[in-house]
C-alpha cells in the first residue's frame, strides 16, 4: 500500500461554541482570522476558563494526514511543537490514530488555533503559531523520505520559502509525488512568483478553492482549473455548494456536491484532500476519488471541528467501494 507523508504547521485546535455578542467581548472581529502572540493567547484562554471546549490536533496538513490514516492509508507527519503539555497531546493523538509523528521539539509553546463558532456556524479564529512558525530547513530529517510515496505540503508554509523549497527539492529527488493545498488567497497574491515556480517545477497534485484559484489564475471555475492543469498533472478546484472540478489525464470531471446540513466548515477542504488522495493513490478514477472526497467533506460540515466522529468513519468502508 502507498504511504503518505505530510508537512505543515503543527497546531492544537481549541474549538468552542459562543453567542454572537461574545465575539466582540473577546476583542475579535466576527468571521475574521487574527494572528496573536503568546501574551494574547494566555489572555484569551484565561477568559475561556470553565467553558466547554473541544481540543484536537490541527493545522491543514495535519487534518488531511489524520483523514488518510482513518481511511486506512499508512501515514506520517512532520511538524514542530513545544516541549509542553500541548505538544505531548499532539504526539499522542497522532499516534492514537495511526500516524507516525516526525516531530521537532522546541522550547517555545506549541501553536494553538482557537476557533470561536457562532450560532450561525460562522468561524472566528485567533491563531498563535508558536513553535510551528520556527521550523527551519536545517531541522528537517529528510532521510525519512524514501519510506513514503507522496508528500502533502501545506500551503501556509509558503511564507517560509527556504523550508518549502528544501522539502520539494528533496522529495522530487527521491521520486515522491508532491501534492499541495493552496493557502489563503492573500498569501498567493503576496508570493505569486514563488507559488508559480513551485507549481511549475515541483507540484504534481494541486488543490484550490474558488478564491485561491482566482488569485492565481485570474479566472474562475473550469477556466481556472485548466490554467492550474497547465502546471500540474492533477488540478482540483473546489466551488463550495456547487461541488468541485478535477482535471486529470487531460479530462475535466465535475464532482457533484453531497447533501449536508451545514454546522461548521472547519476542515472540510482538508478532508476533501484526504479523500481524493486516498482514491488517487489507490488507482481510482477522478470521479471515484472525487466522489469519496465530496462525501467526506459533506459529513465534515455536519459536525463541529475538523475531525469526523467515529460513527461516520464506520460508514466509510462501503462508501469507499461505492465512490
Amino acid at each position: 500500500m502507498k504511504k503518505v507523508l505530510g508537512i505543515g504547521n503543527a497546531l492544537v485546535d481549541v474549538l468552542l461554541q459562543v453567542e454572537d455578542e461574545a465575539i466582540g467581548r473577546y476583542g475579535l472581529q466576527k468571521g475574521g482570522m487574527c494572528m496573536i502572540d503568546a501574551a494574547r493567547k494566555r489572555e484569551l484562554h484565561a477568559q475561556l476558563e470553565g467553558l466547554p471546549k473541544v481540543c484536537a490536533t490541527g493545522g491543514s496538513t495535519s487534518n488531511t494526514i489524520h483523514g488518510l490514516a482513518r481511511l486506512g492509508m499508512p501515514a506520517g507527519y512532520i511538524g514542530k511543537v513545544g516541549n509542553d503539555e500541548m505538544g505531548d497531546f499532539f504526539r499522542r493523538e497522532m499516534e492514537r490514530f495511526g500516524v507516525t509523528p516526525h516531530l521537532i521539539l522546541s522550547d517555545t509553546d506549541t501553536g494553538i488555533a482557537t476557533t470561536y463558532i457562532s450560532d450561525d456556524g460562522e468561524r472566528t479564529f485567533a491563531t498563535y503559531l508558536g513553535a510551528a512558525a520556527e521550523m527551519s530547513p536545517e531541522e528537517l530529517d529528510l532521510s525519512i523520505l524514501p519510506q513514503y510515496d507522496l508528500i502533502h505540503v501545506e500551503g501556509y508554509l509558503i511564507f517560509n520559502h527556504d523550508l518549502i523549497l528544501r522539502v520539494c527539492e528533496a522529495a522530487k529527488a527521491q521520486g515522491l509525488c508532491i501534492s499541495m493545498d493552496m493557502a489563503s488567497y492573500n498569501l498567493i497574491e503576496e508570493h505569486y512568483d514563488f507559488v508559480e515556480m513551485l507549481l511549475r517545477d515541483y507540484v504534481n497534485v494541486i488543490f484550490a478553492n474558488e478564491e485561491e484559484a482566482k488569485a492565481f489564475t485570474h479566472k474562475e471555475g473550469v477556466e481556472a482549473l485548466k490554467v492550474l492543469a497547465q502546471y500540474c498533472e492533477v488540478a482540483i478546484v473546489k466551488v463550495g455548494k456547487d461541488g468541485s472540478y478535477i482535471m486529470m489525464n487531460g479530462e475535466v470531471t465535475k464532482i457533484e456536491p453531497v447533501d449536508a446540513e451545514r454546522r461548521d466548515t472547519t476542515g472540510a477542504g482538508d478532508i476533501y484532500a484526504a479523500g481524493f488522495l486516498y482514491g488517487y493513490l489507490n488507482g481510482q478514477s477522478a470521479l471515484q476519488a472525487g466522489n469519496l472526497a465530496s462525501w467526506l467533506s459533506a459529513r465534515m460540515i455536519e459536525h463541529i471541528g475538523a475531525k469526523l466522529p467515529d460513527e461516520v468513519w464506520a460508514d466509510v468502508q462501503h462508501i469507499k467501494k461505492e465512490a
